[in-house]
């Protein structure tokens, strides 16, 4: 049997989850949002990042896998949080979390300013070990997902593709989305080789994804 490239990333062994659950039992606390370089906190432990278009489900992603409801919050507004937002799991790791893109209702120049800042991030931050991006499980990737995986290419970034609201779509389906999924993933040097595919709200392949951050190195 052919293997898929960028196949389904597999549920972790049982000594492989428990690492993922520990990380993620803990208090994760929210330290700040930080709207310049300057102000990102120390780069002291590894950290990992949730990049996705608006409304993607990024904030509920981030509950589910810290298992607390109100942790990271979604804007009504897409577009609107312009901020990078650093959360602790355990002393060992930040989660960070980058605003949506898609940026319809944001001014111009706020764009520009988030763009840059974004850049200057993912190329200057040698404790980021991996970049999530979220795609919609429901719509595909979306050409604001090619643009900010070409951005994770040129920052030599390792990224790997979550597929949100897994649930809310059919098999016959979800196998579309997959197959266009993998299309463009295969154009992307720096993509991870395994797809994640996720459920806020039915909890799937919330412990495949903590598993993955607990054994980065």
């Amino acid at each position: 049997m052919t293997q898929l490239p960028f196949p389904i990333a597999e549920t972790p062994d049982r000594q492989t989850e428990e690492r993922g659950r520990l990380l993620f039992a803990g208090e994760t606390e929210f330290i700040k949002g930080v709207v310049a370089m300057s102000g990102l906190p120390p780069a002291d432990r590894l950290e990992v990042c949730f990049a996705g278009r608006s409304n993607v489900g990024k904030s509920s992603l981030i509950n589910a896998l810290t298992g607390r409801k109100g942790l990271a919050r979604a804007s009504n507004t897409p577009g609107r949080t312009q901020e990078i937002n650093y959360f602790t799991a355990q002393e060992s790791h930040y989660l960070v979390d980058l605003p949506g893109y898609g940026y319809a209702n944001a001014p111009l120049p706020v764009v520009e300013k988030w763009q840059k800042l974004l850049k200057q991030y993912l190329s200057g931050r040698q404790t980021l070990r991996r970049a999530f991006v979220l795609i919609d499980a429901r719509h595909g990737v979306k050409k604001v997902d090619e643009e900010i995986m070409s951005l994770l290419d040129s920052s030599a970034v390792t990224f790997q593709a979550v597929l949100t609201k897994a649930d809310k779509v059919k098999a016959i389906d979800r196998d579309k989305v997959l197959s266009v999924t993998r299309t463009a993933l295969s154009k992307h040097p720096a993509a991870f080789p395994e797809i994640v595919m996720t459920s806020s709200e039915k909890g799937d392949g919330i412990a495949t994804l903590r598993a993955i951050i607990a054994t980065l190195v």
